[in-house]
């Protein structure tokens, strides 16, 4: 990883608190500017639109793999059909901005994050679940850091999308707790450090998650 600390935002509005007191490290300013760059939105409505649509594919995943756990399984199928409406609705602004589909390699951070997860059950359930957690805070926290920042339409969306999905990890943070009891908290500090990382730290293309672009 790249070690170079990228320079951070002021203190959050209150909006944000419970967002970042999760996720322990603020988005830096230099993604936010490079984000709301209208030059940069077809790239990063793209990317969002992969990001939904992944999130979607990995509730149904885990949901298909862990069956057996009605409340695990009747959770995550809610989650599918809502992170699927929200690509629909990307997809939808597309089309209305002209944007054409193409296909943007994604950026470290899923991947980074992936590579932390334990191979062996139950462990494999909980990572997964901290992982989806982290994945949805640092989506929200974006979210509401843009939202300001860009034209009506989009502010509207994205003021949306956070009042939406600003649940979605504390579904899964429940979830993990249930499997894994009292290793959850130095579990979640350890994913943090890989989360905080790959969110914090320069990147060579902007992503909807990547560290700010260098």
């Amino acid at each position: 990883m790249n070690s170079r600390a990228a320079p951070t935002v002021p203190v959050p509005p209150p909006v944000l608190a419970a967002l970042v007191e999760f996720l322990g490290a603020p988005t830096p300013s230099g993604w936010i500017d490079a984000a709301a760059d209208p030059a940069a939105l077809p790239t990063l409505l793209v990317d969002h639109a992969n990001c939904e649509k992944k999130a979607a594919s990995t509730a149904l995943a885990m949901l298909f793999r862990y069956e057996d756990h009605d409340a695990l399984t009747e959770r995550l199928s809610r989650l599918a059909r809502e992170e699927l409406r929200h690509f629909e609705q990307v997809r939808q602004l597309m089309r209305r901005r002209e944007i054409e589909w193409r296909r943007v390699p994604a950026s470290r951070y899923a991947a980074g994050l992936a590579a932390a997860v334990r191979k062996a059950e139950p462990g494999r359930l909980v990572d997964r679940l901290v992982v989806g957690a982290f994945i949805e805070a640092r989506s929200c926290e974006r979210f509401a850091l843009l939202a300001p920042r860009l034209d009506a339409e989009l502010g509207r969306f994205y003021a949306g999308l956070l009042a939406s999905e600003a649940r979605h990890f504390q579904h899964y943070l429940e979830l993990a707790r249930g499997f894994a009891g009292d290793e959850l908290d130095a579990r979640i500090g350890e994913i943090r450090a890989i989360e905080n990382a790959l969110a914090t730290e320069y990147d060579t293309e902007l992503r909807f998650h990547s560290g700010p672009p260098s």
